[in-house]
């Protein structure tokens, strides 16, 4: 099954993300972990990456999507993936049909307030990119990655006013996203408030899987 993961910032995508991959035994791909791991594998694709990057430049559209197009025909993805935070735009969503066909999108559906109070609790490892939440999804030592151990930072995007700003370009670049998957009978909405376990259950629900 091939599944994308829709949803404003903070709206609980990379912790339902974990319960979806051990069900579906597919990998979860994520922007920011396909660049790290093209960069590090030093493919012709990272090194072209890594010069954007190290120049302070954002990576364009069509490398991410090179990036992408290269990573759901390697071997890992024979079963599928789940993509967390592709596509970002409608002419991403473009670029991923014309290579690779979507079963569902789905998306998380979570009030912007409820947000902004969500991010402010989160907490995240600088080494592993594990994410916890102070009161919804605690490490088991405060303020301790349970992964690696390492610290847990709050980053800058998680302050108020950044959230803010992250929730108005959502909403106007990321969203129509949403209706482009409407249109092709793919997308699947959850409400993505409550306890973790039942945004899980909900979410497992709408796909056919079992808990």
């Amino acid at each position: 099954m091939k599944l994308i993961l829709l949803g404003a910032p903070g709206a609980g995508k990379g912790t339902q993300s974990d319960f979806i991959k051990s069900a579906l035994k597919v990998p979860v791909i994520s922007t920011g972990n396909l660049l790290r791991e093209a960069i590090a594998l030093g493919t012709d694709l990272g090194k072209q990456a890594k010069a954007y990057m190290d120049g302070g430049n954002l990576v364009p559209d069509q490398l991410i999507i090179d990036l992408m197009k290269e990573k759901l025909q390697s071997s890992d993805c024979a079963n599928g993936a789940i993509l967390d935070g592709f596509p970002r735009t409608v002419a991403q969503a473009e670029a991923l049909q014309s290579f690779s066909d979507v079963d569902i999108a789905l998306s998380f559906e979570v009030p912007d307030e409820a947000i902004v109070h969500r991010m402010a609790g989160r907490r995240t490892c600088l080494k592993c990119h594990s994410v916890y939440h102070v009161e919804n999804n605690p490490p088991k030592v405060e303020g301790v990655c349970d992964k690696c151990g390492e610290a847990l930072t709050i980053r800058r995007d998680d302050n108020p006013d950044v959230v803010l700003q992250r929730l108005n370009v959502y909403h106007e670049q990321t969203e129509p996203v949403k209706h482009y998957y409407e249109q092709l009978g793919k997308l699947r909405s959850v409400e993505g408030v409550g306890e973790v376990e039942e945004i899980r259950d909900r979410i497992f629900a709408v796909l056919g899987l079992s808990v």
